[in-house]
């Protein structure tokens, strides 16, 4: 069984990077231990706080380090990605290193509302990434534009091309995952 933990770079309630993820998680094999990291709630990184940091920073990293895998979700903002999802990279990375990320098979997808997807999110989001010394699946490309017509009011993915693709994505996922077990 593979332990793969999630986390979704947009806070708001019906996001679509969410819907996103959702659809990933449900192309992952039935015995896939799935567990969704909040980062809401993480303080921002302060380097004061790598002599004594705060509970929930603590908690965040034993979670991260459960995990076999990633897949992020993440939405564009201002060209890049939004500043809890960096936050919360960051949080794991730290203290110098000690970080919970190094190793781990990573699946960066990024949507957008308009039509290229959240290109540079993406690319920002694997630039990082690749420093944290994650290895990536990089084909293929998780570029998903126009996402309010690919979805419901409550940002799930409706569109059956668009579920059937990011399924046989996340199939992919797996098996590069546990070629590196």
């Amino acid at each position: 069984m593979t332990k793969y933990g999630v986390l979704v770079g947009s806070l708001r309630k019906g996001s679509y990077s969410a819907g996103v993820a959702e659809a990933l998680v449900k192309g992952l094999p039935e015995d896939a231990e799935v567990t969704q990291l909040r980062i809401d709630n993480l303080p921002l990184y302060n380097q004061d706080y790598d002599a004594d940091s705060p509970v929930v920073y603590t908690e965040f990293r034993e979670l991260v380090a459960q995990q076999d895998a990633f897949i992020i979700a993440t939405p564009e903002y201002n060209r890049s990605i939004p500043g809890a999802l960096k936050n919360a990279l960051d949080v794991a990375s730290r203290p110098y290193g000690e970080s919970v990320w190094d190793g781990k098979p990573v699946l960066p997808a990024s949507q957008s509302t308009g039509g290229i997807g959240g290109i540079v999110a993406n690319h920002t989001l694997r630039q990082t990434l690749q420093f944290l010394n994650m290895p990536m699946m990089t084909q293929p490309e998780l570029y998903i534009g126009g996402t309010p017509s690919l979805s419901d009011e409550n940002g799930h993915i409706t569109n059956e091309d668009t579920l059937n693709f990011l399924a046989a994505t996340a199939g992919q996922f797996d098996r590069f995952v546990k070629a590196r077990k």
